[in-house]
């Protein structure tokens, strides 16, 4: 049996980090964009004439629209070439935020997009995905292996050998998840901020009852999209007394402005995981990814 791993140029460092860690040959795909938009992929198995029995598709889901038609063509053309099993690696994983209607009329995207990839995929990995109301992967994507890993353990290890006695803090409530996992990783302090939300750019951040004077603070949460939320949060800390803050994230998002807001805040460095392409990845997440994928493709017994 043939597995290989298929990947896109923009993508080729991580990806090729998980074929070396995983064992498995890398391949790039392809990628011509029309005048009109419309894409237009190459495989590179033409030549050889001769599909993998098994299929990995690294593709990370941020900036996620033109992505999701990327991995419907891939998907569909390699079943038509004889691929049986299609396994897609999503380091980053898109429209899991909108879990419910916050509004009337609005469309709840977890739902449907989860169950997009369920019947273009047998398996999908992916890491620290945004789920707030359900307790696993498998509720959003309904297949067997809906596998989600985290990249607190990885970060810990980095901001322990960075700042010794650091005291980590979730820049909001819904953040206490991956604090905690760095916490009783490393045994450092802990706490979380609470934030009323106003608008994606209108954040109030208030910190918890903990002694900042002098402490070295690292915010940890496990995406930053427009950056305010870490912002504010940062700025709060500093007020408070705290000698340095830092931040460590899992998704490097990043969207716009959000690395100027960030750093104008007085944010000393950011490190983050590999799941998204950035200058601030200080993290690979190819080893907890190439474990997983191990036991994916495993054969049964």
């Amino acid at each position: 049996m043939i597995t290989a791993l298929l990947h896109f140029p923009d993508e080729a460092a991580p990806a090729r980090r998980l074929a070396e860690a995983a064992g498995l040959e890398a391949h790039a795909v392809d990628c011509h964009r029309f005048p009109d938009e419309e894409l237009k992929l190459t495989l590179p198995f033409a030549a050889s004439g001769t599909f993998p029995d098994t299929l990995v598709i690294y593709r990370s889901l941020d900036r996620p629209n033109d992505k999701l038609i990327e991995l419907l063509l891939l998907a569909r053309h390699a079943r038509r070439q004889g691929v049986h099993r299609l396994v897609l690696v999503a380091p980053y994983l898109a429209y899991m935020r909108q879990d419910i209607a916050f509004h009337p009329g609005e469309v709840v995207s977890q739902g449907i997009v989860g169950g997009f990839l369920a019947e273009l995929f047998d398996a999908v990995i992916t890491v620290d995905p945004h789920l707030h109301r359900i307790d696993r992967l498998d509720q959003a994507i309904p297949i067997e292996h809906a596998i989600a890993l985290s990249g607190a353990p990885r970060l810990a290890e980095l901001v322990a050998g960075k700042r010794r006695e650091a005291l980590l803090l979730g820049p909001d409530e819904e953040a206490l998840q991956w604090v905690r996992s760095a916490a009783e990783a490393t045994g450092f302090d802990h706490g979380v901020c609470r934030k009323e939300r106003h608008g994606d750019r209108d954040v109030v951040i208030r910190l918890p009852d903990l002694d900042l004077a002098g402490r070295r603070v690292v915010l940890m949460d496990d995406v930053a999209s427009s950056g305010h939320t870490i912002a504010r949060a940062a700025e709060q800390v500093l007020a408070a007394g705290a000698a340095s803050v830092d931040v460590a994230i899992t998704h490097a998002l990043f969207a716009g402005d959000a690395l100027a807001v960030i750093e104008a805040a007085g944010v000393g460095e950011i490190w983050s995981t590999d799941c998204i392409a950035h200058d601030s990845n200080a993290i690979a997440m190819a080893p907890v990814l190439a474990e997983a994928l191990g036991r994916v493709l495993r054969p049964a017994g």
